[in-house]
């Protein structure tokens, strides 16, 4: 048994451990509390075991879980950024990949260049597992905002428009998901829980 090898691995698990103090805006489902980054990543992975038959293209779906159990682990230094927030950017920054290179970084060397690689291909979104993911990602804080009678779209007042904008990005991933979560979208406009201007 390789000694330094396992204690590198038990000190990222200790250092994870830090994503499930981190509070997301959304909140569970028919609930007041916010989400933490451990409890969204863990729900999204079970999602794609549950929908991945809905993926556009095969995939490889222990691939698209290790994506989703590990693509806010950079959130520990970088912090959570709110999908709809209009002054810092949603996509990738370089605080993430710093955040990236040295949490994984604390692994030995070959399971850090396979997460940090893992954490990339979700980032750039353009395999069929990164689709997949971001679509699981896209899909659980509608189906929040839902059950919360508009959850975060009437807290920060997010129009139907930016929503359409933000939540389209389900279709390159699955379009039954994505044609199912527009429906959900213009019903919550009906319902009067998202306002369209």
């Amino acid at each position: 048994m390789d000694f330094q090898q396992l204690q590198q691995q038990v000190n990222f698990i200790y250092e994870i451990d830090k994503v499930k103090y981190i509070e997301r805006k959304t909140k569970l489902f028919n609930s007041d509390r916010r989400e933490n980054d451990a409890e969204h990543s863990w729900h999204l992975a079970l999602m794609a075991v549950v929908l991945s038959g809905h993926s556009n293209q095969d995939i490889d779906l222990l691939k698209v879980i290790k994506m989703l159990l590990i693509h806010d682990v950079v959130e520990i230094d970088a912090g959570d950024v709110f999908l709809y927030d209009s002054v810092v950017s949603h996509t990738n920054t370089e605080a993430e990949t710093l955040a990236a290179r040295r949490i994984f970084g604390l692994l030995p060397p070959a399971q850090a260049e396979e997460l940090i690689a893992i954490w990339e291909e979700f980032e750039a979104g353009e395999t069929p597992e990164a689709k997949f993911a971001r679509a699981m990602d896209r899909f659980e804080p509608l189906l929040q905002n839902r059950s919360n009678q508009g959850g975060t779209w009437k807290e920060f007042n997010i129009p139907y428009d930016k929503v359409l904008q933000k939540k389209s990005i389900i279709k390159e991933g699955s379009e039954v998901l994505w044609d199912y979560a527009k429906t959900l979208i213009d019903q919550s406009v009906d319902e009067g829980i998202l306002k369209k201007d």
